[in-house]
C-alpha cells in the first residue's frame, strides 16, 4: 500500500510539472516576477504609470518614442510572462487611450508590435492581453503578511482593481481541483475509491470558488472593459500589427472563458458544449498557456468518466459525480446572476440616465469579451452542464470497494 501511495504521489508530481500547475495555486503562476533586467525598464515604467498616462493622453507619444528593445535578453519563463503582461497592458492603453470612439487602428511596429509578437511566439500565447496575463500572472504580495495586490491595473480605480483581484482569488480557490488529475490517473487503474476522493476534492474546490466569487459584490462597480480586436464594432477588421502582418489581426481579449480551471473541470466531467458555444470555448484554449491547454486536451481524449460511472453500479461514485456537476452548475448560475446585475442592469440604467459608460464596454453591453451575446452564452454553458447529471442512479449502494475489486 505504501509503495502504491508513493507511486501515486510521484505520478501526480510529474503531472504538475508537465502541465505547469501547482498543488497550492493551481493554474495561477507561482511567484510571478515584478521586475525585468534594467534593459527593459522603459516597458515597466510605462505599465506602472498606465492610468496616469492614459488619462493624460500621453501614452501613445511615449510608445512612439520608446527605444527599440529586443526580447532576446528574456531568459526564463517568468521573465517572458512578465514581459507579455507588461506589453499587453501597454498595448491596451495604447489602442484605447482616446476612448471607445477613437481606437488606434495600427500598433506601432518597432517599439511595441514586433517585440510583443516575438515574446508571444516564445510563450505560445497570442499577442493580446489574455486571462492568463491579467489574472493568472498579475499578482504580487503587498506585505509579508500575505496581502495581495496587482502588478498592473487600468483606469477605473478600486472597481477595476477589485475585479482582477477577485478573479485571481477565485482561480486560487480552484487549486484543490487537482483532484481532476487524481481522477484521471485513478481511472487508468480502475481505482473507484480514488476516483470518488478526487471528485470530492473537485466539488469542494467549485464550492470554494463560488464563495470567493461573492467578494465581487463588494469590489465591482460595472467596470466594463471588453478589450479585444475580434467581434469588436470599434475595430471591425481587427488591429494591424505594423511590421508583423500586412493585414489586420483579429484576436479575442481576456475572458473568463479562458479560465484553464473551468475548462479543465468541463473536460473531466465530460460536459459537451455544442454548436457556437462549444466552438467558442475550444477557440479560447488558444489563449491559454500551452501546458494548460495540453491538460484540457488530455482530459478531453481520456475515456469518458461519465460512461465509466454509468458502467459501474456504485451509488457512492454516482453521487460524487453528480455533486461535482451540481457545484459547477451553481457556480455558473452565480456567474450569470452577477453579470446580469453588474453588466446588463447597470449598463441599461446608465444608458437610460444618459450616462456614457467608461471604456469600450458601452458598445458591448450585452456582449461578452469573446463577441458572443453574453446572456445567451452563459445560459447555454449552465444548461449544458446541468444536462450532464446522471438522473437514474444505480440501485445498489455502498459498493465502491466491491466494484474496485471487480475491476
Amino acid at each position: 500500500m505504501e509503495h502504491m501511495e508513493t507511486n501515486s504521489r510521484e505520478t501526480l508530481q510529474a503531472d504538475f510539472d508537465t502541465f505547469d500547475i501547482s498543488e497550492e495555486l493551481g493554474f495561477v503562476l507561482e511567484e510571478p516576477l515584478t521586475h525585468l533586467p534594467d534593459y527593459y525598464r522603459v516597458w515597466l515604467d510605462l505599465a506602472n504609470n498606465l492610468t496616469h498616462l492614459i488619462e493624460s493622453r500621453k501614452l501613445r507619444d511615449l510608445v512612439h518614442n520608446m527605444p527599440v528593445l529586443s526580447p532576446d535578453l528574456l531568459s526564463n519563463h517568468r521573465e517572458l510572462r512578465l514581459a507579455h503582461l507588461t506589453l499587453g497592458f501597454i498595448s491596451m492603453g495604447y489602442v484605447w487611450q482616446e476612448g471607445q470612439h477613437a481606437p488606434a487602428q495600427v500598433k506601432h511596429h518597432l517599439t511595441l508590435a514586433w517585440p510583443y509578437w516575438l515574446v508571444s511566439r516564445r510563450l505560445g500565447l497570442p499577442p493580446i492581453l489574455t486571462y492568463a496575463d491579467s489574472v493568472l500572472a498579475n499578482w504580487k504580495l503587498r506585505d509579508p503578511t500575505g496581502n495581495m495586490d496587482l502588478i498592473f491595473s487600468f483606469p477605473g480605480g478600486e472597481s477595476c482593481r477589485g475585479f482582477f483581484l477577485v478573479s485571481l482569488l477565485v482561480e486560487m480557490a480552484a487549486s484543490s481541483g487537482i483532484g481532476a488529475l487524481e481522477v484521471m490517473n485513478a481511472m487508468k487503474i480502475c481505482d473507484l475509491i480514488s476516483i470518488q476522493k478526487g471528485l470530492i476534492k473537485v466539488t469542494q474546490s467549485l464550492k470554494k470558488m463560488k464563495e470567493t466569487f461573492k467578494l465581487m459584490h463588494s469590489k465591482f462597480d460595472a467596470c466594463l472593459n471588453c478589450f479585444r480586436w475580434k467581434d469588436n464594432p470599434m475595430l471591425p477588421r481587427g488591429l494591424l500589427y505594423e511590421g508583423v502582418s500586412s493585414e489586420p489581426i483579429l484576436l479575442s481579449g481576456g475572458s473568463a472563458a479562458q479560465s484553464s480551471a473551468i475548462q479543465c473541470f468541463d473536460a473531466l466531467l465530460c460536459i459537451q458544449h455544442e454548436d457556437e458555444t462549444g466552438a467558442f470555448l475550444t477557440r479560447m484554449r488558444d489563449y491559454m498557456p500551452p501546458a494548460h491547454r495540453q491538460l484540457i486536451e488530455t482530459l478531453s481524449i481520456c475515456p469518458s468518466l461519465r460512461d465509466f460511472i454509468l458502467s459501474h453500479s456504485s451509488s457512492d461514485l454516482c453521487q460524487a459525480y453528480n455533486s461535482c456537476v451540481s457545484a459547477l452548475v451553481d457556480l455558473r448560475s452565480y456567474h450569470l446572476n452577477t453579470v446580469t446585475k453588474y453588466v446588463i442592469v447597470a449598463g441599461n440604467r446608465a444608458r437610460s440616465m444618459g450616462c456614457p459608460l467608461r471604456g469600450v464596454g458601452s458598445a458591448l453591453n450585452n456582449t461578452g469579451t469573446g463577441g458572443s451575446n453574453i446572456m445567451v452564452f452563459l445560459k447555454s454553458v449552465r444548461n449544458t452542464t446541468q444536462k450532464a447529471l446522471i438522473l437514474e442512479r444505480p440501485s445498489t449502494s455502498r459498493e465502491t470497494e466491491t466494484q474496485a475489486l471487480a475491476c
